[in-house]
């Protein structure tokens, strides 16, 4: 394990969280049985498709609105149940929700942005699972411009959990990488905030 030293941030990186056969099983597994759907968003009033494919699960038919996109959320299939599980027995946080991203290669990005929505909470837990290409995951401080930017690269089998202050005090992304060919499927597992 790898914690991030990062002020107003509390970060850490587990670099072979599955191992190299059961990361590629899941990823072609849920290749195949999560049913990926792009959608439209709207920034700044111009409309566009969003770069990657996605799809939503929770309980108890919770939806989770972010960029004005409501989604409601699919079954749960057992691959995203058995990781949960896992996560579960690994951080003690009981994940009620995921937001799954398929990448197919690195043309498809994720903007910079941090997951603060409302129903999250004010210090949510996120715990983001890697599957398929290695890619580069960007981190900045939202208002400290003497910190410079940090890029951690996320390997296959990876789990990336982001906790404590680290939403309101931070933004991610995922950057393009041209010379990516292969795709990548990322959960990131939340806890859907009730009070």
């Amino acid at each position: 394990m790898r914690r991030l030293d990062l002020p107003d941030a509390d970060i850490s990186l587990w670099p072979a969280f599955l191992g190299e056969h059961e990361a590629t099983a899941l990823l072609r597994e849920l290749l195949g049985a999560i049913p990926w759907r792009r959608d439209t968003i709207t920034v700044f009033g111009r409309t566009h498709p969003i770069p990657r494919l996605h799809q939503w699960f929770a309980d108890d038919g919770r939806a989770y609105t972010w960029s004005g996109l409501t989604m409601e959320p699919a079954p749960w299939p057992d691959g995203l149940l058995r990781i949960r599980a896992r996560l579960l027995a690994h951080t003690g946080v009981d994940f009620d929700g995921c937001l799954a991203n398929l990448y197919r290669d690195g043309q498809d990005a994720m903007g910079w942005h941090a997951d603060d929505e409302p129903e999250l909470g004010p210090e949510p837990v996120i715990a983001s699972v890697s599957l398929g290409a290695s890619r580069d995951f960007q981190l900045r401080h939202r208002t400290r411009k003497d910190l410079p930017t940090t890029t951690i690269t996320l390997p296959h089998g990876s789990l990336l959990v982001m906790e404590g202050p680290t939403q309101a005090h931070w933004k991610h992304q995922l950057p393009r990488r041209m010379r990516v060919v292969e795709p990548r499927i990322n959960l990131t597992f939340r806890r859907m905030f009730e009070g």
